[in-house]
């Protein structure tokens, strides 16, 4: 042809390659990663316990509360932090997933069950704490009184290591990291809750910190645990183009008992807190219950 060569023939833009699933770092398998936090929770109580004393002179059933508050406070931190940046990756609520989401469950699964022992050693040494004795009660007397006033606890946890744990790693097979990460979110109200606990520990539930702490307390848990579970079924509705109200009837029914189920103990404790503020917030203001 008169005039230049022969032009090459024109390819198909090219689209842009797909982007990896972010996957976990390879040092250690996802399915071992409860070994960490089996040898991080409990030995950041020990280590705490064991520095209040030798350097704050604490006393041990003082520092045991102290200890126990912080490693919760801590895992909060941890699991609130993981749920942001899970959630906040995954634009597509069911198939975007994140390397956390399969991370984080095991290893934070130990800590429910250190939880239960510490709690049983708070609950143990609570009369020691308060003054009443200089010696805890026996170990079977105390673990009876403890089943009792801590029975939704206790159940709460083993529900966590038994049911949740398991759908969270092995059920929903890659599905739905964005609602995993929300309700790892839920645990931001935990670092108000041990505060307070703190603060009445040291006999500062009349102070202006208590109040401010009482009032964040109620806006997290409120938040983070009660209206996270309409906020869960906006978010799905809105993916799949369905108005709030008509998304219960789209789910298998199994999924709404699961939703009631771990709705229904946040309620509970939620009108504790606002008994709770009630009291304080009134001219003779008095201790708020105990909350998980």
């Amino acid at each position: 042809m008169p005039g230049g060569a022969l032009s090459p023939p024109l390819s198909p833009p090219l689209s842009p390659p797909l982007s990896p699933p972010v996957s976990p770092p390879l040092w250690l398998p996802v399915s071992l990663l409860w070994l960490p936090g089996l040898l991080f929770f409990p030995g950041l109580f020990l280590l705490t316990r064991h520095a209040l004393g030798a350097i704050a002179g604490c006393p041990r059933a003082r520092a045991t509360v102290l200890a126990a508050r912080l490693v919760s406070s801590v895992q909060a931190v941890m699991a609130s932090t993981a749920g942001y940046i899970i959630s906040s990756s995954c634009q597509h609520v069911i198939d975007d997933q994140h390397w956390l989401a399969a991370a984080y469950p095991p290893f934070a699964v130990p800590y429910f069950v250190y939880d239960v022992y510490a709690m049983y050693l708070c609950h143990r040494q609570r009369a020691q704490v308060k003054g009443h004795g200089d010696a805890p009660p026996a170990p079977r007397a105390a673990a009876a009184a403890f089943l009792r006033h801590e029975l939704l606890m206790v159940l709460h946890h083993a529900a966590m290591v038994l049911v949740c744990f398991p759908v969270a790693t092995l059920w929903r097979q890659g599905k739905g990291d964005f609602f995993l990460g929300c309700l790892l979110m839920a645990e931001l109200s935990t670092p108000f809750v041990c505060l307070g606990k703190v603060l009445i520990l040291f006999r500062r539930q009349h102070t202006a910190l208590h109040k401010l702490n009482g009032v964040a307390l109620l806006v997290t848990f409120l938040g983070c645990r009660v209206l996270l579970f309409p906020y869960l079924y906006w978010a799905y509705g809105r993916q799949r183009g369905l108005a709030l109200l008509r998304v219960p009837a789209a789910l298998p029914p199994s999924y709404n008992a699961a939703a009631a189920a771990l709705l229904a103990p946040q309620l509970y404790w939620f009108g504790l807190i606002c008994r709770g503020a009630w009291r304080l917030f009134r001219p003779a203001g008095g201790t708020p219950p105990r909350p998980p």
